[in-house]
């Protein structure tokens, strides 16, 4: 039975406290403080090397978002073993929000970070950010608002690399369902075609193998949109099809479905050629080339507007 890697923003968090000496400004613990911020890492696969997208959630004890504006992270190096070693002072970044499509109503003013419940504002913060070390890490983020500022951390493993196919790597040739397949039923090719009709066609029209071998781009999101834990999943499988209905002359848009059979925990091939080298996580978007390569990819919260830069450079197919 798979074991399921899937980030719950809107319900409980566990946090990871570095219990580390002090060598220079490390991570504090901020336990019983008014200020405290829940911080959970949201990314799926960091690593040692290429210049990555980090993302990191943050709530407050009650279970209120930390949402908009920018957030200070800095990065610390803990050591090989998890709680032991000196925190190690490493690379600093401004995470930049990233609103789940579709969840909620903005605020007015979106320049500054707000405490709110998840219908004013529900995502993530991304950095931009290179490690130089596996091992274990800690994110330190501050957010400045209304009242003062929050803080908090969170413990996370970086791999010497990447554990997922990553950018530069061959896309695998994936034979992934679509409405022609004939061996499966409608809900392993969609699940939400168990409540009717196969939806969003143009995105099940074409496999993985058939895009590389025509030597045309592709944009993929592997998600299931009815089961999927942290219900990110159907938003950003609708965000690729908003995409698809803009850029179909740059690329295919593809969605692959997680689970051939979710009641068994049966998992689609086309999905376990992807995400399931360990652990099961999703949703995932993948931006293939047409030499057959990843060009980008996009773990658990994705929007359009850190996908489109991509799509219009691309030539017309």
């Amino acid at each position: 039975m798979p074991v399921i890697k899937r980030l719950v923003i809107a319900g409980l968090i566990t946090v990871l406290v570095a219990s580390c000496a002090k060598e220079s400004p490390a991570p504090q613990d901020t336990g019983g403080s008014d200020g405290e911020l829940i911080v959970q890492i949201a990314s799926y696969d960091p690593f040692v090397g290429d210049e990555q997208r980090v993302i990191l959630g943050l709530l407050t004890p009650d279970q209120l978002f930390v949402s908009y504006g920018t957030v200070d992270v800095e990065y610390f190096y803990l050591g090989t073993e998890q709680g032991e070693g000196t925190a190690q002072e490493g690379p600093t970044a401004t995470g930049e929000f990233l609103a789940i499509p579709g969840e909620a109503s903005a605020p007015a003013d979106t320049t500054k970070p707000i405490v709110a419940p998840a219908s004013r504002g529900r995502g993530v913060y991304a950095t931009q950010v290179t490690f130089d070390r596996a091992g274990f890490w800690s994110a330190q983020v501050t957010a400045n608002v209304d009242g003062g500022a929050l803080s908090g951390n969170t413990v996370f493993e970086v791999h010497e690399k990447p554990v997922y196919p990553a950018v530069g790597d061959p896309a695998p040739k994936t034979e992934n369902l679509t409405l022609t397949s004939k061996d499966a039923p409608e809900a392993a090719v969609d699940s939400r075609a168990a409540q009717g009709d196969i939806p969003d066609t143009e995105l099940h029209r074409m496999t993985i193998a058939d895009s590389i071998a025509r030597k045309e781009p592709a944009l993929v999101v592997f998600a299931t949109p009815v089961y999927c834990v942290s219900r990110f999943c159907g938003p950003i499988t609708d965000m690729v099809v908003g995409l698809a209905e803009k850029y179909s002359d740059r690329a295919n848009f593809i969605h692959v479905e997680i689970w051939r059979n979710f009641e068994n925990q049966v998992v689609n091939k086309g999905a376990a050629d992807w995400v399931y080298p360990g652990d099961l996580t999703e949703p995932w978007v993948y931006l293939i080339g047409a030499n057959g390569k990843i060009e980008a990819r996009w773990d658990n919260v994705a929007i359009a507007e850190e996908i489109e830069p991509y799509l219009t450079k691309l030539p017309q197919l």
